[in-house]
């Protein structure tokens, strides 16, 4: 159970409103030991301010995880993404955080925003740092049009079936969500020769034990979207059965807590990837570490989007924008670092990977927070 107030934050949380366009929005900064608070934003009709307090504790984690010098912070706005209003709404969000952004946070993506609503968010308040993961065409760093988080979870899964023995060349990978980050996952797990076999969007589910046709399918959905389940054919299983099939990788990248304690004791894959933030219940990991099923934590197998946005906020102010070569060749380093180091501590002190690496986070924030004298003499 996650609680709101305790030892590592949150610093501070801003709710507004506005009632001309009905916005509903929530900033949470976390902690900032380790630098300014940077997170996404996500819009969704049913945001609270505790889940966007969760999600900004994993940002604390998750940047402290790749030891990059940034601090952990989420927002939210309960408004339907694909209303026509969604820009005015956006505007009138990043209105009322102008005392915070980007002076305490730099705005992100997450679900529901894309790179030209970080641009507008830009425009609103007339100031190129206020958000990252903007256009190219703007200088920015579009990291949802490049794939980082997505790749990012696969060098992950490739670093982690490597420590427990599985080659992942030839391996079948499921993978629930292909938005942002399933797509791009997607695409890297067949270059690293890797056979996907089940994925999902909101219209359904996919399935094929000899493997989908990924090229395909990423033509399919920039032409259909979440359509491309109809358009692409073949069988089609009910929503939550692709994290049951027969496959050794399994990928949640959709929403939180969708492996329960339950579908724990169910799952096939000896690999699970959180591409998703908190896509395991605290209980699921625990049922996962008893059947011998190594999972990847969220904040070290998704960093690829963190360290994308590092280099985002590096430049911002600058006229130059970091070659995406760069910056996928430092996400697959530090990631797969990461995910070596605590799957090899895992095993060491006995817990689970989840625990292995909150505690190394925690180490670096409690760290910084030491030196800047944020703890009791």
């Amino acid at each position: 159970m996650f609680e709101l107030i305790d030892e590592w934050g949150p610093e501070k949380v801003v709710v507004v409103s506005d009632s001309r366009t009905g916005m509903r929005g929530v900033l949470v900064i976390d902690n900032t030991a380790r630098g300014i608070g940077k997170g996404g934003t996500r819009m969704s009709p049913t945001v609270s301010v505790a889940e966007v307090a969760r999600l900004a504790r994993v940002m604390t984690w998750k940047w402290a995880g790749v030891d990059l010098f940034h601090g952990g912070a989420k927002a939210g706005i309960r408004y339907d993404p694909s209303s026509p209003d969604k820009e005015a709404v956006l505007r009138a969000f990043v209105r009322k955080l102008s005392n915070e952004v980007p002076r305490e946070y730099v705005l992100g993506l997450d679900m529901g925003l894309t790179e030209r609503d970080a641009a507008i968010a830009q425009d609103e308040l007339g100031d190129r740092g206020a958000a990252v993961g903007t256009p190219a065409e703007l200088g920015g760093v579009p990291y949802d049009e490049l794939g980082v988080t997505g790749y990012g979870v696969a060098e992950v899964a490739d670093a982690a079936a490597s420590v427990i023995g599985l080659p992942l060349a030839g391996a079948r990978v499921a993978i629930q969500g292909f938005g942002a980050v399933g797509w791009a996952a997607a695409r890297r797990f067949a270059e690293l020769g890797a056979t996907v076999v089940a994925v999902s969007t909101v219209d359904g589910v996919l399935h094929d034990p000899a493997g989908l046709d990924v090229p395909r399918l990423l033509e399919l959905r920039s032409a259909h979207g979440d359509g491309l389940v109809a358009a692409y054919g073949g069988t089609r299983l009910a929503p939550g059965e692709e994290l049951l099939v027969d496959a050794e990788v399994l990928v949640p990248a959709a929403v939180q807590d969708v492996i329960t304690e339950e579908l724990a004791g169910r799952l096939k894959a000896r690999l699970v990837v959180e591409g998703a933030n908190l896509p395991t219940t605290p209980t699921a990991q625990k049922v996962l570490a008893e059947r011998g099923v190594t999972v990847v934590p969220d904040f070290v197998a998704n960093a690829g989007g963190v360290v994308a946005a590092g280099f985002a906020m590096d430049s911002r102010y600058s006229a130059f924008r970091p070659e995406p070569d760069a910056i996928f060749t430092t996400i697959s380093t530090k990631l797969r670092t990461n995910t070596e180091q605590v799957l090899t501590e895992a095993t060491r002190l006995g817990h689970t990977p989840h625990h292995a690496a909150r505690v190394l986070a925690q180490d670096r924030v409690r760290t910084a927070m030491r030196l800047r004298g944020r703890l009791p003499t």
